[in-house]
């Protein structure tokens, strides 16, 4: 089966390509091609062609921001979060594989439950999110450069002050018309996510009003939930419009009504807005300066809670927010608190190193480089694995490392960045000793709460495929001319080579396995080769089995044709890394041109094995 894939989180850094990694693994271990497509921070990689969506069989979409959805019409689509993409990859390939995803039909997008439209808060996170991802660069640039400004001296772009440096002045100006978009561009691209181009303009307006009325961000989200809508409804009702007029429309009646509209809408919900603005923080800065220790769990629990969601999300808007007014109190326990559940899990992997199994181990201490550029999402894989106890761990972790930063009264007047902007905090020394005490905490207690990883039978590395394949590979199980021609009579055959040879303790169990696996989707890809593979407790030890046919096997391939070679893997119920890295071995040796030919001219079982592992 050929599936395609999308990915997109709202920052485009972490959830974007760990979802794309997810989906890849996941297709390769069910035995299916899939191409993704990844949205980004700098863009659209990968892009899938018209080739593409018109060859694929079904398609995930695992995206929290808007992308074009129209190109994929009359093809099976499934629709989920960028989380469920990370998490749930093997569950999405398993549904397209049953045929059971809906086809996408115009604007109607249908998710994982055949028949059920998204949810309205699914729909509106999706917008909001649009509209986030969209503004979060203006914000980080424009942060870091008032930042860098600061060097020169705190009031170094005030020509009446000692500290005055025409350079300084400069750079925080243009830090200033950066940070001054984010209003702007938040309301646009929530009402781009709705309502298309028309929307767009309409936010845009919106939400210069929402910034130049001191309705700030709160009102920049009202004006792009207006503008969204109403420009949908608007267009909506001059579909009926003649052609002719189609210029018309969209040039004048169409912008005139909706950034009407909107602006007197704006216009009269500005000061209510404001007000709650007002008010949201004036209480923000109460518990600043009479409950430090609160304000840190609240936003401690908030940033590990969902590690990029949207709680974590929240807390980070919420900063960016006061940052662009002035409080760099605030951000600096947000960053301690998203910085934390990174570090957490590398300290732990280089404490106790047994805690973590090789491949774990390897991507923990990647969580180091993540943890100091403020990457959170590095957590993710190992708190997807053991929820209920990780999770608690990592929310009292980075609420210490909050606490710790708001009582030492640590200022970061930067949104993002880590330990690189560390020459712009106030208390730089500070501010990272009380990060590091909060990941020590929560390394020592994910090491009690987490149980002695088991070591896998076999452990190759990725990169080792001739070796792996050799030591899997044995004369005992090939066969150079298979008795018959019927897939699951051969599968018989096979079996009974492996059992005969001891490899399995229960032949008609595995058999079982195998047929699980071909019944969701013919394991044969193509060139009259298959590949047939299943997992079991009736395996005792991983072995990989060849077999050839001179008359052809019937075996239901995607291309119709007879297969020839049959490669059937065997691995134990826990050997999900041996069998992973078995069937992406053989995958990648076997679509070699003209290796079906070259397995056909051996004439001895050692040529052959030396072939397919020398290949």
């Amino acid at each position: 089966m050929n599936l395609l894939g999308v990915t997109g989180c709202p920052t485009g850094i972490a959830h974007t390509f760990m979802a794309e990694k997810a989906l890849k693994a996941a297709a390769g271990k069910l035995g299916c091609q899939i191409k993704v497509e990844t949205n980004g921070a700098i863009g659209v990689e990968n892009a899938l062609t018209e080739a593409d969506i018109k060859g694929a069989d079904a398609i995930i979409v695992a995206s929290d921001k808007s992308v074009d959805l129209d190109r994929f019409n009359g093809k099976p689509v499934l629709e989920v979060s960028v989380g469920d993409g990370v998490s749930k990859a093997e569950e999405l390939v398993q549904a397209c594989l049953s045929g059971k995803v809906p086809v996408r039909r115009g604007a109607v997008i249908q998710n994982l439950n055949p028949g059920q439209n998204q949810n309205a808060a699914r729909q509106i996170y999706k917008h909001l999110m649009n509209g986030v991802s969209h503004m979060l660069p203006l914000v980080v640039a424009g942060g870091v450069m008032i930042a860098i400004s600061f060097l020169w001296g705190i009031y170094s772009f005030d020509p009446a002050s000692d500290q005055y440096n025409p350079v300084a002045a400069m750079i925080k100006s243009v830090g200033g018309y950066s940070m001054g978009l984010m209003v702007t561009v938040l309301s646009g691209f929530i009402a781009q996510s709705i309502g298309g181009r028309p929307g767009l303009l309409a936010g845009l307006v919106g939400g210069a009003i929402a910034a130049g009325t001191d309705a700030g961000f709160l009102g920049g989200i009202v004006a792009g939930f207006l503008s969204g809508y109403l420009s949908q409804g608007v267009v909506r009702s001059l579909r009926r419009l003649p052609r002719q007029l189609e210029g018309l429309k969209s040039i004048f009646i169409v912008p005139i009504v909706t950034i009407g509209g909107v602006g007197i809408l704006m216009m009269m919900f500005a000061q209510p807005c404001a007000a709650l603005n007002q008010w949201m923080m004036a209480t923000l800065s109460k518990i600043q300066n009479t409950s430090p220790v609160l304000l840190g769990i609240v936003i401690g629990c908030m940033c590990a809670f969902d590690m990029g969601g949207p709680v974590n999300k929240a807390a980070y808007v919420t900063g960016t927010v006061l940052l662009g007014q002035g409080n760099y109190y605030f951000m600096a326990g947000v960053s301690a608190a998203c910085i934390t559940p990174p570090l957490v899990l590398a300290i732990a992997a280089t404490i106790k190193r047994n805690r973590f199994s090789e491949d774990d181990r390897t991507a923990a201490l990647v969580n180091y480089v993540l943890g100091f550029t403020h990457i959170t999402e590095g957590a993710i894989p190992f708190a997807a694995k053991n929820p209920l106890k990780v999770i608690p761990i990592l929310m009292l972790s980075s609420s210490i490392s909050a606490i710790a930063t708001y009582l030492m009264r640590v200022e970061v007047p930067a949104p993002h960045g880590g330990f690189l902007i560390l020459g712009l905090v106030n208390k730089p020394v500070i501010w990272v000793l009380c990060i590091l005490t909060g990941s020590f905490v929560g390394a020592l207690l994910y090491i009690l709460v987490t149980p002695v990883a088991k070591k896998n039978t076999a452990q190759w590395k990725e990169a080792d495929d001739p070796g792996l394949l050799k030591d899997l590979l044995k004369e005992e199980t090939v066969c150079l001319s298979l008795v018959n021609t019927g897939k699951e009579e051969v599968i018989d055959e096979m079996v009974a080579m492996l059992y005969a040879d001891g490899v399995l303790q229960d032949a008609e169990a595995f058999k079982k396995e195998i047929m699980k696996r071909e019944n969701i989707s013919s394991t044969a890809f193509g060139n009259g080769i298959a590949i047939p593979h299943g997992k079991s407790k009736a395996v005792r030890m991983p072995r990989v089995a060849v077999g050839l046919s001179k008359n052809g096997i019937s075996f239901n391939s995607s291309d119709g044709e007879p297969v020839y070679a049959v490669f059937m893997i065997a691995a134990g119920e826990n050997e999900d890394e041996v069998h992973l890295k078995l069937l992406s071995a053989l995958s990648k040796k076997l679509m070699e041109p003209g290796i079906l030919s070259r397995l056909k001219e051996c004439t001895g079982k050692d040529q052959m094995i030396r072939l397919i592992i020398e290949e």
